[in-house]
């Protein structure tokens, strides 16, 4: 993984982070967060994986139903943000499409995600701090914009 600073605008930094060929989306992006200390970002990004996991939330059983992808597949657009988790960690919610060879589409949340040849990402860092805590009724942590 290789990043770059290329704003340090007041209200708004960016960063570039350039994940290599074999590394895993998810968890890299998720050190680099924490390594940085985000508290409140938005991110982008275009690339392509080896094979990846997005995942379906499914309410009634309140988990994510993993759907694999063990093929080559381009990330054609993937969205998300990073808040303060109830651990104090930076906390990735990452929605993904990737399109496979036939031209089809699958998508989901991104749970993992073996890149080949990249992941090019865009974070933007508010300077704020977003809290995402654990809904025990719904299953998932969101971000909760009454907590400190």
């Amino acid at each position: 993984m290789k990043s770059r600073l290329v704003s340090d605008a007041p209200g708004a930094q960016v960063h570039v982070v350039v994940l290599d060929s074999g590394e895993e989306a998810f968890a890299a992006l998720t050190k680099f967060a924490n390594d940085e200390k985000l508290s409140a970002a938005s991110l982008t990004a275009i690339g392509a994986f080896a094979r990846a996991t997005v995942g379906w939330f499914d309410f009634a059983s309140k988990t994510y139903r993993k759907i694999e992808i063990d093929e080559q597949c381009e990330v054609l657009s993937a969205v998300g943000d990073v808040a303060t988790g109830d651990d104090g960690k930076a906390s990735l919610h990452i929605h993904i499409v990737l399109g496979l060879s036939d031209g089809s589409t699958r998508g989901g949340h991104l749970l993992a995600g073996h890149v080949r040849p990249t992941l090019e990402v865009v974070l933007t860092e508010v300077p704020t701090r977003l809290r995402r805590t654990k809904r025990p009724d719904l299953g998932i942590a969101l971000i909760d914009l009454a907590a400190k």
